[in-house]
Protein backbone atom coordinates (compact mmCIF):
# COMPACT_ATOMS: atom_id res chain seq x y z
CA UNK A 1 0.00 0.00 0.00
CA UNK A 2 1.17 3.53 -0.73
CA UNK A 3 1.12 6.27 1.91
CA UNK A 4 -2.34 7.51 0.92
CA UNK A 5 -3.80 4.01 1.13
CA UNK A 6 -2.11 3.42 4.49
CA UNK A 7 -3.58 6.65 5.87
CA UNK A 8 -7.04 5.67 4.64
CA UNK A 9 -6.65 2.14 5.99
CA UNK A 10 -5.51 3.18 9.47
CA UNK A 11 -7.99 6.07 9.64
CA UNK A 12 -10.88 3.68 8.95
CA UNK A 13 -9.40 1.13 11.39
CA UNK A 14 -8.98 3.73 14.14
CA UNK A 15 -12.45 5.20 13.63
CA UNK A 16 -14.11 1.78 13.61
CA UNK A 17 -12.21 0.44 16.64
CA UNK A 18 -12.53 3.72 18.57
CA UNK A 19 -16.30 4.02 18.08
CA UNK A 20 -16.77 0.28 18.77
CA UNK A 21 -14.75 0.49 21.98
CA UNK A 22 -16.78 3.49 23.09
CA UNK A 23 -20.05 1.62 22.60
CA UNK A 24 -18.52 -1.47 24.22
CA UNK A 25 -17.46 0.55 27.25
CA UNK A 26 -20.92 2.10 27.58
CA UNK A 27 -22.61 -1.28 27.16
CA UNK A 28 -20.21 -2.89 29.64
CA UNK A 29 -20.78 -0.10 32.18
CA UNK A 30 -24.56 -0.36 31.79
CA UNK A 31 -24.49 -4.15 32.13
CA UNK A 32 -22.15 -4.05 35.13
CA UNK A 33 -24.23 -1.39 36.90
CA UNK A 34 -27.47 -3.28 36.27
CA UNK A 35 -26.00 -6.59 37.47
CA UNK A 36 -24.38 -4.94 40.48
CA UNK A 37 -27.72 -3.43 41.53
CA UNK A 38 -29.43 -6.78 40.96
CA UNK A 39 -26.82 -8.55 43.12
CA UNK A 40 -27.13 -5.90 45.82
CA UNK A 41 -30.93 -6.17 45.88
CA UNK A 42 -30.80 -9.96 45.88
CA UNK A 43 -28.28 -9.95 48.73
CA UNK A 44 -30.37 -7.47 50.71
CA UNK A 45 -33.57 -9.53 50.37
CA UNK A 46 -31.74 -12.74 51.34
CA UNK A 47 -30.28 -11.09 54.44
CA UNK A 48 -33.63 -9.48 55.24
CA UNK A 49 -35.34 -12.85 54.90
CA UNK A 50 -32.83 -14.51 57.26
CA UNK A 51 -33.16 -11.59 59.69
CA UNK A 52 -36.97 -11.98 59.70
CA UNK A 53 -36.62 -15.73 60.38
CA UNK A 54 -34.32 -15.01 63.36
CA UNK A 55 -36.69 -12.32 64.66
CA UNK A 56 -39.65 -14.69 64.30
CA UNK A 57 -37.76 -17.38 66.24
CA UNK A 58 -36.98 -14.88 69.05
CA UNK A 59 -40.59 -13.67 69.27
CA UNK A 60 -42.01 -17.24 69.22
CA UNK A 61 -39.58 -18.33 71.93
CA UNK A 62 -40.57 -15.40 74.12
CA UNK A 63 -44.29 -15.86 73.53
CA UNK A 64 -44.22 -19.63 74.22
CA UNK A 65 -41.70 -19.50 76.99
CA UNK A 66 -39.53 -22.18 75.45
CA UNK A 67 -35.86 -22.32 74.50
CA UNK A 68 -34.49 -20.21 71.66
CA UNK A 69 -33.65 -22.19 68.52
CA UNK A 70 -32.03 -19.98 65.90
CA UNK A 71 -32.28 -20.97 62.22
CA UNK A 72 -29.07 -22.04 60.49
CA UNK A 73 -27.24 -19.17 58.84
CA UNK A 74 -26.74 -19.32 55.05
CA UNK A 75 -23.24 -19.83 53.66
CA UNK A 76 -20.83 -16.92 54.22
CA UNK A 77 -23.35 -15.27 56.58
CA UNK A 78 -22.81 -14.41 60.25
CA UNK A 79 -25.39 -13.49 62.89
CA UNK A 80 -25.20 -11.29 65.97
CA UNK A 81 -27.86 -10.38 68.54
CA UNK A 82 -27.75 -7.08 70.44
CA UNK A 83 -29.57 -6.57 73.73
CA UNK A 84 -31.56 -3.56 74.76
CA UNK A 85 -28.42 -2.35 76.57
CA UNK A 86 -26.55 -2.45 73.21
CA UNK A 87 -24.49 -5.42 74.29
CA UNK A 88 -23.71 -8.34 72.05
CA UNK A 89 -25.40 -11.41 73.49
CA UNK A 90 -24.75 -13.69 70.54
CA UNK A 91 -22.13 -13.74 67.76
CA UNK A 92 -19.63 -10.98 67.03
CA UNK A 93 -19.55 -7.67 65.18
CA UNK A 94 -16.90 -5.51 63.55
CA UNK A 95 -15.33 -3.12 66.06
CA UNK A 96 -16.30 -0.12 63.92
CA UNK A 97 -20.00 -0.60 64.75
CA UNK A 98 -20.60 1.45 67.91
CA UNK A 99 -24.21 2.54 67.42
CA UNK A 100 -27.27 0.66 66.29
CA UNK A 101 -30.30 1.57 64.20
CA UNK A 102 -32.24 0.06 61.34
CA UNK A 103 -29.76 0.16 58.46
CA UNK A 104 -28.15 -1.66 55.53
CA UNK A 105 -24.61 -0.74 54.52
CA UNK A 106 -21.20 -1.95 53.39
CA UNK A 107 -18.21 -2.25 55.69
CA UNK A 108 -14.83 -3.84 55.05
CA UNK A 109 -16.20 -5.62 51.99
CA UNK A 110 -19.13 -7.13 53.88
CA UNK A 111 -22.82 -6.31 53.70
CA UNK A 112 -24.35 -5.54 57.06
CA UNK A 113 -28.07 -5.45 57.91
CA UNK A 114 -29.32 -4.15 61.26
CA UNK A 115 -32.99 -4.86 62.09
CA UNK A 116 -35.08 -4.08 65.18
CA UNK A 117 -37.72 -6.66 64.21
CA UNK A 118 -37.34 -8.61 67.54
CA UNK A 119 -39.11 -5.68 69.25
CA UNK A 120 -37.11 -6.26 72.51
CA UNK A 121 -38.44 -9.80 72.98
CA UNK A 122 -36.09 -11.85 75.17
CA UNK A 123 -34.40 -8.53 75.83
CA UNK A 124 -33.04 -8.55 72.28
CA UNK A 125 -33.37 -5.24 70.45
CA UNK A 126 -31.39 -5.78 67.23
CA UNK A 127 -30.59 -8.59 64.86
CA UNK A 128 -27.35 -7.94 62.97
CA UNK A 129 -26.61 -9.97 59.85
CA UNK A 130 -23.34 -9.66 57.97
CA UNK A 131 -22.52 -11.45 54.74
CA UNK A 132 -19.51 -11.65 52.39
CA UNK A 133 -21.60 -13.19 49.60
CA UNK A 134 -22.17 -9.86 47.83
CA UNK A 135 -18.45 -9.00 47.80
CA UNK A 136 -17.48 -12.36 46.30
CA UNK A 137 -20.31 -12.29 43.78
CA UNK A 138 -19.34 -8.74 42.83
CA UNK A 139 -15.71 -9.79 42.33
CA UNK A 140 -16.88 -12.67 40.15
CA UNK A 141 -19.11 -10.26 38.18
CA UNK A 142 -16.21 -7.86 37.67
CA UNK A 143 -13.96 -10.66 36.44
CA UNK A 144 -16.71 -11.94 34.12
CA UNK A 145 -17.48 -8.50 32.64
CA UNK A 146 -13.77 -7.78 32.16
CA UNK A 147 -13.18 -11.15 30.47
CA UNK A 148 -16.19 -10.74 28.18
CA UNK A 149 -15.20 -7.17 27.26
CA UNK A 150 -11.63 -8.29 26.45
CA UNK A 151 -12.98 -11.11 24.28
CA UNK A 152 -15.40 -8.75 22.52
CA UNK A 153 -12.62 -6.15 22.10
CA UNK A 154 -10.38 -8.75 20.45
CA UNK A 155 -13.31 -9.72 18.23
CA UNK A 156 -13.86 -6.07 17.32
CA UNK A 157 -10.18 -5.66 16.41
CA UNK A 158 -10.30 -8.79 14.26
CA UNK A 159 -13.53 -7.75 12.54
CA UNK A 160 -12.20 -4.20 12.08
CA UNK A 161 -9.04 -5.55 10.46
CA UNK A 162 -11.03 -7.80 8.10
CA UNK A 163 -13.51 -5.02 7.25
CA UNK A 164 -10.64 -2.59 6.65
CA UNK A 165 -9.06 -5.06 4.24
CA UNK A 166 -12.40 -5.53 2.46
CA UNK A 167 -12.96 -1.75 2.48
CA UNK A 168 -9.53 -1.13 0.97
CA UNK A 169 -9.76 -3.88 -1.67
CA UNK A 170 -11.81 -1.89 -4.24
CA UNK A 171 -9.72 1.20 -3.50
CA UNK A 172 -6.56 -0.84 -4.10
CA UNK A 173 -8.00 -2.16 -7.35
CA UNK A 174 -9.03 1.33 -8.42
CA UNK A 175 -5.59 2.72 -7.58
CA UNK A 176 -3.96 -0.06 -9.62
CA UNK A 177 -6.34 0.68 -12.50
CA UNK A 178 -5.59 4.40 -12.34
CA UNK A 179 -1.84 3.76 -12.16
CA UNK A 180 -2.11 1.46 -15.18
CA UNK A 181 -4.35 4.05 -16.87
CA UNK A 182 -1.70 6.75 -16.39
CA UNK A 183 0.98 4.46 -17.75
CA UNK A 184 -1.17 3.62 -20.78
CA UNK A 185 -1.96 7.30 -21.40
CA UNK A 186 1.74 8.10 -21.25
CA UNK A 187 2.45 5.33 -23.74
CA UNK A 188 -0.44 6.29 -26.03
CA UNK A 189 0.54 9.95 -26.03
CA UNK A 190 4.20 9.08 -26.54
CA UNK A 191 3.66 7.49 -29.96
CA UNK A 192 1.90 10.37 -31.77
CA UNK A 193 3.97 13.01 -29.98
CA UNK A 194 7.19 11.31 -31.09
CA UNK A 195 5.82 10.98 -34.61
CA UNK A 196 4.93 14.68 -34.64
CA UNK A 197 8.38 15.65 -33.43
CA UNK A 198 10.15 13.50 -36.01
CA UNK A 199 7.90 14.58 -38.87
CA UNK A 200 8.22 18.25 -37.95
CA UNK A 201 12.00 17.95 -37.64
CA UNK A 202 12.24 16.15 -40.98
CA UNK A 203 10.05 18.76 -42.69
CA UNK A 204 12.14 21.60 -41.29
CA UNK A 205 15.39 19.92 -42.31
CA UNK A 206 14.20 19.23 -45.86
CA UNK A 207 12.50 22.54 -46.25
CA UNK A 208 9.91 20.73 -48.32
CA UNK A 209 6.61 19.59 -46.89
CA UNK A 210 5.98 16.40 -48.86
CA UNK A 211 2.77 14.39 -48.66
CA UNK A 212 4.22 11.63 -46.47
CA UNK A 213 5.39 14.05 -43.80
CA UNK A 214 2.07 15.88 -43.76
CA UNK A 215 0.21 12.56 -43.61
CA UNK A 216 2.25 11.46 -40.58
CA UNK A 217 1.55 14.77 -38.89
CA UNK A 218 -2.16 14.48 -39.69
CA UNK A 219 -2.37 10.90 -38.36
CA UNK A 220 -0.52 11.79 -35.16
CA UNK A 221 -2.72 14.84 -34.65
CA UNK A 222 -5.88 12.75 -35.05
CA UNK A 223 -4.58 10.15 -32.60
CA UNK A 224 -3.96 12.90 -30.07
CA UNK A 225 -7.41 14.34 -30.70
CA UNK A 226 -9.02 10.91 -30.16
CA UNK A 227 -7.25 10.60 -26.83
CA UNK A 228 -8.35 14.14 -25.96
CA UNK A 229 -11.99 13.30 -26.77
CA UNK A 230 -11.91 10.24 -24.52
CA UNK A 231 -10.34 12.17 -21.67
CA UNK A 232 -12.80 15.03 -22.13
CA UNK A 233 -15.67 12.54 -21.81
CA UNK A 234 -14.35 11.54 -18.39
CA UNK A 235 -14.70 15.12 -17.21
CA UNK A 236 -18.11 14.66 -15.57
CA UNK A 237 -18.45 18.36 -14.80
CA UNK A 238 -18.89 19.11 -18.51
CA UNK A 239 -22.46 20.39 -19.14
CA UNK A 240 -24.65 17.97 -21.07
CA UNK A 241 -26.50 18.94 -24.23
CA UNK A 242 -30.15 18.11 -24.76
CA UNK A 243 -30.54 15.15 -27.16
CA UNK A 244 -32.35 15.59 -30.45
CA UNK A 245 -33.41 13.37 -33.34
CA UNK A 246 -30.17 13.24 -35.28
CA UNK A 247 -29.36 11.95 -38.78
CA UNK A 248 -26.56 9.41 -38.30
CA UNK A 249 -25.47 8.86 -41.93
CA UNK A 250 -23.45 12.08 -42.40
CA UNK A 251 -21.83 11.71 -38.95
CA UNK A 252 -20.77 8.13 -39.68
CA UNK A 253 -19.43 9.01 -43.14
CA UNK A 254 -17.50 11.94 -41.64
CA UNK A 255 -15.98 9.63 -39.00
CA UNK A 256 -14.92 7.08 -41.64
CA UNK A 257 -13.30 9.83 -43.69
CA UNK A 258 -11.60 11.20 -40.58
CA UNK A 259 -9.81 7.89 -39.97
CA UNK A 260 -9.06 7.19 -43.66
CA UNK A 261 -5.40 8.19 -43.32
CA UNK A 262 -4.92 5.94 -40.30
CA UNK A 263 -6.56 2.99 -42.09
CA UNK A 264 -4.49 3.59 -45.25
CA UNK A 265 -1.33 3.52 -43.15
CA UNK A 266 -2.17 -0.08 -42.21
CA UNK A 267 -3.60 -0.85 -45.65
CA UNK A 268 -7.03 -1.46 -44.14
CA UNK A 269 -10.08 -0.92 -46.34
CA UNK A 270 -13.67 -0.07 -45.40
CA UNK A 271 -16.65 -1.95 -46.81
CA UNK A 272 -19.77 0.05 -46.08
CA UNK A 273 -23.51 -0.37 -46.37
CA UNK A 274 -24.85 2.93 -45.09
CA UNK A 275 -28.48 4.01 -45.29
CA UNK A 276 -30.41 6.86 -43.70
CA UNK A 277 -30.99 6.38 -39.98
CA UNK A 278 -31.79 8.59 -37.05
CA UNK A 279 -31.40 8.44 -33.29
CA UNK A 280 -32.35 10.62 -30.33
CA UNK A 281 -28.83 11.61 -29.24
CA UNK A 282 -26.49 14.60 -29.02
CA UNK A 283 -24.09 15.21 -31.90
CA UNK A 284 -20.93 15.06 -29.79
CA UNK A 285 -21.96 11.69 -28.30
CA UNK A 286 -22.78 10.27 -31.74
CA UNK A 287 -19.39 11.36 -33.08
CA UNK A 288 -17.62 9.91 -30.03
CA UNK A 289 -19.56 6.65 -30.37
CA UNK A 290 -18.58 6.10 -34.02
CA UNK A 291 -15.06 7.42 -33.40
CA UNK A 292 -14.39 4.85 -30.69
CA UNK A 293 -15.78 1.99 -32.75
CA UNK A 294 -13.77 2.88 -35.88
CA UNK A 295 -10.49 3.69 -34.08
CA UNK A 296 -10.76 0.46 -32.09
CA UNK A 297 -11.43 -1.56 -35.24
CA UNK A 298 -8.39 -0.06 -36.96
CA UNK A 299 -6.20 -0.48 -33.88
CA UNK A 300 -6.97 -4.19 -33.44
CA UNK A 301 -7.14 -5.11 -37.14
CA UNK A 302 -4.29 -6.78 -38.95
CA UNK A 303 -2.79 -5.03 -42.03
CA UNK A 304 -4.38 -5.80 -45.39
CA UNK A 305 -7.81 -6.58 -43.88
CA UNK A 306 -11.31 -5.17 -44.24
CA UNK A 307 -13.61 -3.41 -41.78
CA UNK A 308 -17.30 -3.83 -42.59
CA UNK A 309 -19.67 -1.10 -41.44
CA UNK A 310 -23.46 -1.26 -41.75
CA UNK A 311 -25.97 1.43 -40.86
CA UNK A 312 -29.72 1.08 -41.24
CA UNK A 313 -32.71 2.43 -39.38
CA UNK A 314 -32.46 1.23 -35.76
CA UNK A 315 -29.32 -0.78 -36.56
CA UNK A 316 -25.55 -0.29 -36.69
CA UNK A 317 -22.74 -2.84 -36.85
CA UNK A 318 -18.98 -2.77 -37.31
CA UNK A 319 -16.97 -5.90 -37.96
CA UNK A 320 -13.20 -6.23 -38.20
CA UNK A 321 -10.81 -9.03 -39.11
CA UNK A 322 -8.55 -8.39 -36.16
CA UNK A 323 -7.07 -10.21 -33.20
CA UNK A 324 -10.45 -10.97 -31.61
CA UNK A 325 -11.41 -11.09 -27.94
CA UNK A 326 -11.24 -14.12 -25.67
CA UNK A 327 -14.76 -15.32 -24.79
CA UNK A 328 -13.90 -15.19 -21.08
CA UNK A 329 -13.25 -11.42 -21.38
CA UNK A 330 -16.39 -10.43 -23.27
CA UNK A 331 -18.21 -9.51 -20.05
CA UNK A 332 -15.28 -7.39 -18.87
CA UNK A 333 -14.42 -5.27 -21.92
CA UNK A 334 -17.03 -2.58 -21.16
CA UNK A 335 -15.61 -1.93 -17.68
CA UNK A 336 -13.31 1.08 -17.24
CA UNK A 337 -9.61 0.38 -17.72
CA UNK A 338 -10.25 -3.19 -18.95
CA UNK A 339 -8.72 -4.21 -22.26
CA UNK A 340 -9.83 -7.16 -24.36
CA UNK A 341 -6.37 -7.64 -25.81
CA UNK A 342 -2.86 -6.57 -24.90
CA UNK A 343 -1.64 -6.82 -28.49
CA UNK A 344 -2.44 -3.24 -29.48
CA UNK A 345 -2.08 -0.08 -27.43
CA UNK A 346 -4.85 1.67 -25.56
CA UNK A 347 -5.81 2.53 -22.01
CA UNK A 348 -9.09 0.66 -21.62
CA UNK A 349 -11.73 3.39 -21.65
CA UNK A 350 -12.92 3.35 -25.29
CA UNK A 351 -15.49 0.58 -24.91
CA UNK A 352 -16.38 1.83 -21.44
CA UNK A 353 -17.30 5.18 -23.02
CA UNK A 354 -19.28 3.35 -25.72
CA UNK A 355 -21.24 1.45 -23.06
CA UNK A 356 -21.96 4.62 -21.08
CA UNK A 357 -23.26 6.39 -24.21
CA UNK A 358 -25.41 3.37 -25.10
CA UNK A 359 -26.88 3.27 -21.59
CA UNK A 360 -27.51 7.02 -21.63
CA UNK A 361 -29.50 6.91 -24.88
CA UNK A 362 -31.20 3.50 -24.50
CA UNK A 363 -29.11 1.71 -27.13
CA UNK A 364 -28.67 -2.05 -26.90
CA UNK A 365 -25.16 -3.29 -27.62
CA UNK A 366 -24.00 -6.81 -28.44
CA UNK A 367 -20.57 -8.19 -29.24
CA UNK A 368 -19.42 -11.43 -30.83
CA UNK A 369 -15.78 -12.31 -31.27
CA UNK A 370 -13.38 -15.10 -32.09
CA UNK A 371 -9.66 -15.12 -31.48
CA UNK A 372 -7.66 -14.41 -34.67
CA UNK A 373 -10.88 -13.97 -36.67
CA UNK A 374 -12.17 -10.62 -35.48
CA UNK A 375 -14.99 -8.96 -33.58
CA UNK A 376 -18.43 -7.62 -34.44
CA UNK A 377 -20.23 -4.94 -32.43
CA UNK A 378 -23.94 -4.43 -33.03
CA UNK A 379 -26.15 -1.55 -31.87
CA UNK A 380 -29.95 -1.57 -31.97
CA UNK A 381 -32.38 1.09 -30.77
Amino acid sequence: MNNLEKRSFYSFLTLYIGSSFLFLALAGFWYYTAQKNALQNSNYYQMQHFSDKVSAAIINSHMRGGGLHLPAAPSQTELALVSTQNRIVYGSLPQDITSFKNDFFEMDGNSILISDAPQKHLNIKYVVVQSSTYRKELEALQAYVLLVMIAIALGIVLVAWILSKIFMRPIRQKVEQIEQFIQDISHELGTPVTALQMSSKRALQKGVYDEKVLTNISISTKQLYSIYQSLAFLNFSTPKEAPKQLALQPILEESIAYYAELSHAKNISFQTDIESASLLITEDRAKLLFSNFISNAIKYSMPNTTITITLKEHFFSIQDEGVGIDSTKLDEIFKPYERGSQIAGGFGIGLSIVKQICDEFNIDIEVTSKIDEGSCFTLTW
